[in-house]
């Protein structure tokens, strides 16, 4: 008997560069050979660093499942349901009170048992996971901030005259970790608030020394 899914996908670049299809593609590969049947796709474009009242279509996405009665959510993994540990956990107990189980496809685990009751070693891994997300999420705040005090301490000076172009060497300096965020695929807009800068300066950090426009060897951590 085939039972009833919906897909949801996010990626944080609203440029061609990202896209949901490599998501959904997998997670309806995945409802196929286990018979099931996909009513609806929900696919976002948004930073993961937005809080989910911000998210418009997991909204819609969570809503949906509730209200069709919708026995799945797949997910690709863990972070497409939340920022924080809170609202992945909100966002959990709102599907789990209307008996809709959620896949995460990187842990092969579904939220709830057959009999309906809450996977023990599910809720475990996700409180674990999303907390070990927070927790990078604070490292790389704090490692920005040093950065720049680290930048200032030694002379350098953050912002601009008009019409002053910075020396490419001291650009690569100032911006050494978001040069790391950016290749490792964090978007320009969560880089940018981040480094407490304008996702203007991002892109164009991004243009110089990710896209190739220079050369340049990737920052170290």
């Amino acid at each position: 008997m085939k039972q009833s899914a919906v897909i949801y996908a996010r990626v944080s670049s609203t440029t061609d560069r990202q896209d949901t299809q490599r998501q959904v593609q997998d997670l309806l590969s995945f409802a196929e050979s286990n018979k099931i049947i996909v009513e609806k796709v929900f696919e976002e474009h948004i930073s993961g660093a937005k809080k989910n009242e911000e998210r418009a279509v997991l909204s819609e996405c969570l809503d949906y499942c509730t209200a069709h009665s919708v026995k799945f959510l797949l997910l690709s993994e863990l972070s497409r349901l939340g920022r924080s540990t809170l609202q992945v956990l909100r966002s959990l107990e709102k599907l789990h009170e209307a008996h809709v189980s959620v896949f995460i496809q990187n842990l092969g685990l579904y939220s709830l048992q057959p009999d309906g009751k809450v996977n023990p070693i599910a809720s475990i891994l996700i409180t674990v996971l999303a907390e070990m997300s927070n927790i990078e999420r604070s490292n790389i705040q704090y490692r920005l901030a040093s950065g720049r005090a680290q930048y200032v301490a030694a002379g350098g000076k953050l912002g601009r005259k008009e019409g002053y172009t910075k020396p490419v060497e001291q650009l690569k300096a100032e911006y050494k970790e978001a040069i790391a965020l950016l290749r490792k695929g964090y978007s320009i807009r969560a880089v940018a608030k981040l480094q407490g800068v304008s996702p203007t300066t991002i892109q164009k950090v991004k243009t110089m020394f990710v896209d190739g426009t220079i050369e340049t060897k990737s920052p170290k951590e």
